[in-house]
């Protein structure tokens, strides 16, 4: 990649990361971010643990080196699952007209996993699930997203939100939704990225979009980006896959398109919860180019002069 790099010496001391100096999505930077959210050091994040907290510090310094504010008083959105405490990580891009900039679009995903598997689940003596596909790889989508948009112009203002304890039961983003209602945000729309770290064989589309006939979402977006970034894919419906991640608070909570973007089909990838999850096997051509096409669909989205994703009338 032609990119000038500055090499930071993270804080967990010996993990070092690489901040490229340019807001075009990196290939580097999706693997040092997604293999240091996956690495054995982080134990698969799970909610409460020491894991989870280091990947909390690094989405920090991602948010803070990039130029993004907190949306609350911190960078963390904190709350109480089964007796530990979990963060959602927040960062604000305020948008420049002065109208559009009250409306929000949220940018998510959850950032935990399941961490240590018990006894039945280890495989030659792994007992780590390291999530690198769940979801590591949407996690670093965030992050790769929140570089590129935090010099941007839109009119819009964009929150980029990652999640704890998807993996107890949508617990934080459940949290933050009834958070943001309660405080009369103004969410235009969500759009939740979960486990993209594969490419999707046979589709004319590069990702499926769960609650596809929910809204006029995916029509819009795709005009937007001028080409089929998102498709129907009816195993979404038939295991109810609109309702099992975490754009569905936000739909419940305030009524608005809030839908998922997956290429995890049930085919193409064998490691779903288990320790073989890991950062190597991801395909980083195929999520840099997904995240190349999903550029201009958010700014379709963040500069539009009017609310044009609307639900569909039951």
């Amino acid at each position: 990649m032609k990119y000038i790099l500055v090499f930071l010496v993270f804080f967990s001391g010996s993990q070092i990361f690489s901040q490229e100096e340019s807001a075009e999505v990196s290939i580097d930077f999706l693997k040092e971010s997604l293999g240091y959210l996956a690495s054995d050091e982080l134990a698969g994040r799970r909610t409460g643990s020491e894991g989870i907290e280091k990947a909390a510090h690094y989405i920090e310094t991602v948010f803070q080196k990039s130029g993004l504010q907190p949306y609350f008083e911190t960078y963390r959105d904190s709350f109480q699952v089964k007796g530990k405490t979990g963060y959602n990580m927040v960062g604000f891009k305020e948008g420049n007209d002065p109208k559009l900039k009250d409306e929000l679009i949220v940018l998510g995903a959850h950032y935990d996993h399941i961490g240590v598997v018990d006894e039945s689940k280890i495989v030659a003596g792994d007992s780590i699930a390291n999530g690198a596909n769940d979801n590591a790889a949407g996690t670093t989508s965030i992050l790769a997203l929140a570089k590129y948009f935090a010099d941007k112009q839109t009119k819009r203002s964009v929150l980029f939100v990652l999640f704890s304890a998807e993996e107890e039961g949508l617990v934080g983003s459940k949290h933050i939704a009834k958070r943001l209602k309660k405080e009369e945000a103004n969410i235009y729309t969500m759009l939740n990225f979960e486990m993209i770290g594969v490419p999707l064989v046979g589709q004319n589309y590069s990702a499926y979009l769960t609650g596809f006939n929910e809204s006029n979402f995916a029509e819009t977006f795709n005009n937007y980006a001028g080409k089929k970034v998102f498709g129907f894919f009816s195993k979404a419906k038939d295991f109810k896959l609109f309702q099992r991640s975490d754009n569905y608070p936000f739909y419940q909570e305030m009524k608005i398109p809030a839908q998922t973007l997956c290429t995890f089909d049930f085919s193409n990838y064998d490691y779903y919860h288990h320790v073989d999850d890991e950062a190597e096997l991801m395909d980083y051509e195929h999520m840099k180019n997904l995240i190349s096409d999903i550029i201009p669909g958010i700014e379709g989205m963040a500069n539009s002069k009017t609310k044009v994703i609307q639900l569909n009338s039951k």
